[in-house]
């Protein structure tokens, strides 16, 4: 799913920039359920690495969407 900001990350790069909230709340989002899911009595490793990758690329694309 956060595979589709790579796109918008070109995008974003070549000058047509995107709107930079959604993936920002998307990060944050991904970032809540890492925290839940790694501090869990017993961790959560699906949750965790399911929700990495949308910190990574929501920030990314964020911060390439800021002009």
């Amino acid at each position: 799913m956060y595979v589709s900001y790579i796109p918008q990350i070109f995008n974003n790069l070549q000058g047509d920039y995107g709107n930079p909230v959604q993936p920002l709340v998307a990060a944050i989002n991904c970032s809540f359920w890492c925290i839940y899911a790694y501090f869990k009595v017993h961790r959560d490793w699906p949750v965790f690495w399911a929700n990495f990758p949308g910190i990574i690329f929501g920030a990314v694309a964020f911060a390439t969407a800021l002009h």
